[in-house]
């Protein structure tokens, strides 16, 4: 591991009497980091699949060849998103985020002068590695800077990089082509993306902040007590300890923990609902349903950005009206999104399938998102990148896999019927996992009241780490 990425104190010490005033002006500094890092990294992972139809065109590729380089980014990402988000729990989440942006900015540049299908094969492979350094420090950020009863609106502001950095990509690449023409596609597509994320990272450097412990700042339950006292799991440590590799926080910490478990399983099955809808949405509508283009991008639209309203409202409802539980929220849209999903398949008109496709769409991402938040607080703070990690890696090598390629060869096999029966066993199963999240949370909030919870976030950590 790069030295200058790992974790370590701040070169000045807060006075105490001023530590309560700076930690107030510097959160918003570091939630301001890993939401412009992050919409970063959708500019150099989402201009790709933009960029296929010139792709196609300029290397004679089949739709065979570009299914396996999309695909050979997926399943990099998913298993860059379980070791990258593990390793952040050694680093500084600043210099962690921004290498990696920096790294796939890189990437990109040396994809706009290609001229090879290996090329690109590696190139995409070596991309979805160094995309998976953005999540955990973006977790570990909010978790070391926002208590619990803040996590919810501020996981929902953060959220909404992904629609916004997603959302970006084409009208920066059509600028991008009025620019330079469609003979240089790689340089619209690639590059100037990439430059673009390359002003990101140098801004993250500048203005992002890493942990308080980088910062000199005492841990967050000794800022603000009152407000940490709903904590599910708390520690005396600041940081990781310095005795544990990254590989012993994540055994520890997240691969033998039942909490971690439950809310990885949920959002496998929560996953396996979003790509099973959106990846085959397109092609149902069109080919199954009788929709134009037109009427089928209005409902792909919908399904995408009926999600920004939903995801902030969950986030201050979980906040301010059920102290911090995220899961009934969740399983109450899950409940909605059975019924959706049964007009969606059952119905042929049109104002019903597509109202139905944003009703999925606006809130399937609203369990997703609450996963995240509730990862956050199930482990210690200086665990949160292994729980991400974990439950990263699941979403999308278990729940991905079953919502694009297993529902896919179902359909081929026994019709639109097999795909719709996987999808809402998918919805039944995440909603069975939500309870016994939910249930699970409840266990640590009894283990707080009675004095308990303490021993859930020290117990494994040796007693040089606790002073």
């Amino acid at each position: 591991m790069l030295n200058f990425l790992l974790s370590k104190p701040g070169t000045t010490t807060v006075a105490p009497d001023d530590v309560e005033a700076r930690y107030y002006a510097m959160r918003m500094r570091a939630l301001f980091g890993v939401f412009i890092g992050y919409v970063a990294y959708y500019l150099v992972r989402s201009n790709f699949t933009l960029s296929t139809p010139y792709l196609m065109k300029a290397l004679e590729l089949t739709k065979t060849d570009i299914g396996l380089l999309s695909s050979a980014m997926l399943i990099t990402y998913g298993i860059s998103k379980g070791l990258m988000s593990s390793l952040a729990d050694k680093c500084n989440p600043k210099y962690y985020m921004a290498f990696g942006l920096f790294l796939s900015c890189i990437v990109n540049i040396m994809m706009g002068f290609s001229t090879a299908y290996w090329m690109f094969v590696a190139l995409i492979i070596a991309n979805g590695l160094f995309q998976g350094m953005g999540v955990g420090p973006s977790f570990i950020t909010i978790a070391n800077w926002f208590p619990r009863m803040q996590r919810g609106r501020t996981g929902a502001v953060w959220n909404i990089s992904h629609n916004l950095g997603g959302g970006l990509v084409a009208p920066i690449a059509a600028g991008a082509f009025a620019v330079f023409g469609s003979e240089h596609w790689q340089i619209a597509s690639y590059v100037v993306p990439a430059v673009l994320a390359l002003l990101v990272v140098c801004i993250v450097l500048k203005f992002g902040l890493g942990t308080p412990y980088n910062e000199g700042m005492p841990p967050l339950e000794k800022i603000l007590k009152d407000e940490q006292k709903d904590t599910l799991v708390s520690t005396k440590a600041n940081h990781a300890p310095d005795n544990m590799t990254p590989y012993q926080i994540f055994v520890q910490y997240a691969l033998k923990s039942k909490h971690v478990w439950y809310i990885s399983m949920f959002d496998a099955f929560v996953y396996l609902v979003r790509f099973g809808v959106i990846t085959w949405l397109p092609i149902y509508l069109l080919q199954v349903k009788g929709f134009t283009k037109g009427q089928m991008g209005l409902a792909f639209a919908i399904f995408e950005w009926a999600a920004i309203p939903a995801t902030l409202m969950a986030g201050v409802l979980t906040d301010k009206y059920l102290k911090g539980r995220r899961m009934p929220v969740a399983i109450g849209c899950l409940t909605i999104i059975l019924g959706a999903l049964f007009f969606y398949w059952s119905s042929n008109d049109l104002l019903v399938v597509t109202a139905a496709a944003g009703a999925i769409g606006a809130f399937i991402y609203v369990p997703q998102f609450l996963a995240s938040v509730v990862t956050m607080e199930v482990v210690p703070a200086f665990a949160v990148g292994s729980a991400v990690g974990m439950r990263g890696f699941m979403s999308y090598i278990v729940g991905t896999t079953m919502g694009t390629a297993l529902i896919g060869k179902l359909v081929n096999l026994y019709g639109w019927s097999a795909g719709f029966y996987t999808l809402l066993t998918g919805a039944v199963l995440a909603i069975t996992f939500g309870i016994l999240s939910h249930l699970g949370s409840l266990e640590l909030e009894a283990k707080k009241k009675a004095g308990k919870a303490h021993e859930e976030g020290i117990a494994l950590v040796p007693a040089e780490a606790r002073t």
